[in-house]
């Protein structure tokens, strides 16, 4: 599927792109959208499949919340989370598909030139 975009994007809609993706470049809420990539979760169902702290998490979905990435549902006393639409999904897909696709010689050049930066210190 391909989206094309006629109209040049105005400069709000460049700085929420740039939010979005300084949102998205955390470790723990990228796993959390993936997660979610396959069905609604609670925290603590989050919490457990990740590792993490349920109060780390819940901070990350409220942040992602705000954001409207993510959407929450209500029963009783729990939240569930999910994913409000197939874009986000089609951004973190293409992030994962684009880093899993990256070039092994590319992957390598970069831990050199981190290494010889270090060594410059």
């Amino acid at each position: 599927m391909s989206t094309q975009i006629l109209m040049e994007p105005t400069e709000g809609q460049f700085d929420l792109a740039v939010d979005t993706f300084k949102l998205m470049a955390d470790n723990t809420r990228l796993r959390i959208v993936w997660a979610l990539l396959h069905g609604e979760h609670s925290v603590n169902e989050l919490a457990s499949h990740l590792l993490v702290n349920p109060a780390g998490v819940s901070q990350h979905l409220a942040k992602l919340r705000s954001a409207r990435l993510v959407n929450v549902r209500r029963d009783g006393n729990k939240a569930f989370y999910s994913l409000p639409s197939g874009h986000v999904q089609q951004l973190v897909e293409h992030a994962l598909f684009h880093a899993d696709h990256v070039d092994d010689n590319y992957l390598e050049q970069c831990d050199e030139t981190s290494h010889q930066v270090r060594g410059q210190r």
